[in-house]
């Protein structure tokens, strides 16, 4: 009999940490809701003492998600716990998750403490934390660079003050599969007090290893994973939910694991987080990257075609993908482009349907073929953005090898059309600096990326860009078959995020 292990998903948490990867409360939301759909075990909503926004995203999403434990960091300090603990509170099942620096070069270097203050801290702040929540994780910090007797000795005692989670996290991506599996069999083995409660890993990708440091240790008796979607997290980020899943799923035979995931729903939340983080996907990332069922050597593509599993070892429909290419074209009506929609897994309102429909017949008008790509896309236009401020009305490009690039474009605002003409290094440059001459503001443009959906000339480009004000960073996504539009529309949709947040 396979047994069960719990998904911990820490992209709310420790994915957000990521540089540029900043969230509001009502993108976190979405994204919790997402994960509650995907059927995660446990959601870190957050680091509740780092701001009040941190706070009240935490308390948000532990007053409206229902299902999964709802869970928040806290370091090893009072008032860390006690802010956690109120974030929390409204949760149907909630969770405190508290650590403490154990390495020696954590506890000399940043805590300043003895061996022995940290064991006494931990004690104390794991006995605080119970007085206000009946689940108690405690993670010793930097663990894969810990001496292996004094974590035995720390998790042992925070187990008899009440943990009833430990977490041996390698926070700086320090080990080695071979060395992180036999460190949980020592632990188990040193520790038999841990038998009767979950065992956690937490691992770091800064040397590659993250995923199957992370798969080692469950082989070698972890009853819990924590990880994030798309890998996203600190540095070089996280173990990835994705990969972890579905080595345990493909795998079977192999590892005789289970989770609870409803793996259909992984593609599309790897689609909104990184359209709402605005991190892209690489295209060849295991699992949910856009080559990941893409075969283009003839060899491969004649045997794909004549049994799938001659080159794949996963079904795309075992993640929430359809392979379908030309599904809808500028004859499709409204009730065919729902109805594909729903197959992809979008549900939108009226009134962002409507709009979603309109880009829809537009983009049939300019090119030949409406892949499910296009489809997310345009779904992605409407699902992921802020409400407009600003709205795109026209714009005139003039570009060329003899021509100054120069940008003439309208925006509307409250109703009443805004104009203006700026030239610049390219027509990009020229349509920024025409809209922040509308706008009256100048942010600074951090990041810029563009990514064709499909292939052609006639390919829907998606852009991404990120922009800094007041050392805030704001997201935005455009999908348009003109990557000049497509860029215009990305940077007024972080300019309208940005506006809504300050308002």
């Amino acid at each position: 009999m396979s047994r069960k292990i719990k998904i911990f998903d820490t992209t709310l948490r420790d994915g957000e940490q990521c540089p540029g990867a900043s969230l509001n409360i009502e993108e976190k939301l979405e994204i919790a809701r997402q994960l509650t759909r995907l059927n995660v075990d446990i959601i870190e909503a957050g680091f509740a003492i780092a701001s009040p926004g941190d706070f009240e995203s935490v308390k948000q999403v532990a007053e409206k998600i229902k299902g999964p434990v709802i869970c928040s960091l806290a370091r090893c300090l009072k008032e860390d716990i006690k802010r956690a603990a109120e974030a929390v509170k409204p949760a149907q099942r909630r969770r405190i998750h508290t650590f403490i620096g154990t390495s020696p070069i954590h506890m000399e270097k940043k805590l300043r403490m003895k061996p022995d203050q940290v064991v006494q801290q931990a004690v104390e702040m794991v006995k605080y934390a119970k007085s206000f929540c009946p689940d108690i994780e405690f993670s010793p910090e930097d663990a894969g660079r810990s001496e292996k007797e004094f974590l035995y000795r720390i998790i042992k005692a925070v187990i008899d003050a009440g943990a009833t989670t430990i977490n041996i996290p390698d926070t700086v991506g320090y080990t080695t599969p071979w060395e992180f599996g036999l460190l949980i069999e020592d632990i188990i083995s040193n520790v038999p007090e841990i038998k009767e409660i979950d065992l956690s890993v937490h691992c770091h990708n800064d040397l590659g290893l993250a995923v199957i440091n992370s798969l080692a240790a469950v082989r070698a008796g972890a009853t819990q994973v924590e990880c994030t979607i798309n890998g996203i997290g600190e540095r070089a980020g996280n173990a990835s939910l994705e990969e972890i899943v579905m080595a345990l799923k493909t795998r079977k035979p192999f590892f005789n694991i289970e989770t609870n995931i409803k793996t259909e729903e992984i593609h599309k939340s790897s689609r909104l987080v990184s359209n709402l983080t605005g991190l892209l996907v690489q295209p060849n990332k295991a699992i949910v990257g856009a080559n990941a069922f893409a075969h283009e050597a003839g060899i491969h593509q004649a045997g794909v075609i004549r049994a799938r599993e001659t080159y794949e070892i996963m079904t795309p429909e075992s993640i929430g993908l359809k392979e379908s290419k030309l599904v809808l074209g500028k004859h499709s009506g409204r009730n065919a482009f729902i109805k594909k929609l729903k197959g992809l897994g979008y549900t939108l309102e009226k009134e962002k349907l409507e709009k979603a429909f309109a880009s829809f017949k537009k983009i049939a008008d300019l090119k030949k073929d409406i892949t499910d790509r296009d489809l997310e896309a345009i779904a992605a236009e409407e699902i992921y953005i802020t409400e407009e401020s600003y709205k795109l009305d026209k714009i005139e490009i003039k570009s060329g090898t003899t021509v100054k690039p120069s940008a003439k474009l309208s925006l509307i605002f409250n109703g009443k059309k805004k104009e203006a003409k700026e030239s610049g290094s390219g027509p990009v440059d020229a349509a920024y600096k025409a809209v922040q001459k509308i706008v009256g503001q100048k942010p600074k443009l951090v990041d810029y990326t563009i990514q064709a959906i499909t292939g052609g000339t006639d390919a829907l480009g998606e852009v991404t860009v990120r922009i800094k004000k007041d050392d805030r960073i704001y997201t935005g996504h455009g999908a348009h078959t003109d990557i000049i539009i497509a860029s215009v529309k990305a940077y007024l949709a972080a300019i309208n995020r940005m506006v809504s947040l300050k308002s």
